[in-house]
């Protein structure tokens, strides 16, 4: 039962810190941006030196709703991993650990959110060529994919 609970501590603190890197480093499209090698993310356009995002008027709210969603993602799954370390301390024999699990669903669900949204309005950025995604895109899907793998261990975990 210890391995266990280890093991989902790690995989959870190491969720939080690919949150962390996937949110604030600018590497969600890589491509060509007038010519010269690019990396877009949610916050700059960096090609050499970075700069403030261009986006269109129509895409301005579409991407302030993916930066809200994946700090709101941040800051549940943070919250998450406090909650379980106080319920691992304070719980009783046999209880399951409802709260942590029920904010890890959270987590995930502004994870989903804010991706989904990045994937539909900014798969094809402007002024860019040879476009594909970069590892911060891909770091937020496989978060999506442990939080709510760690969401369901907490809502099925007792505490022996």
């Amino acid at each position: 039962m210890l391995v266990l609970l280890a093991g989902i501590f790690v995989v959870h603190i190491a969720t939080v810190i690919m949150l962390f890197v996937s949110t604030i480093a600018n590497v969600w499209m890589v491509g060509y941006y007038n010519t010269e090698k690019a990396s877009s993310g949610l916050w700059l356009l960096c090609n050499g030196s970075c700069k403030q995002l261009p986006v269109a008027t129509s895409d301005e709210a579409s991407l302030k709703a993916v930066q809200a969603f994946m700090i709101l993602s941040i800051i549940f799954s943070v919250i998450a991993l406090v909650t379980f370390i106080v319920q691992l301390f304070t719980l009783e024999k046999g209880k399951r650990f409802y709260i942590t699990g029920a904010v890890m669903l959270v987590c995930w669900l502004c994870i989903l959110i804010g991706a989904s949204i990045y994937t539909a309005r900014f798969a094809q950025m402007s002024g860019f060529t040879t476009v594909h995604h970069g590892y911060c895109f891909i770091l937020a899907w496989i978060c999506f994919c442990f939080s709510f793998i760690i969401s369901i261990l907490y809502l099925v975990l007792r505490k022996k």
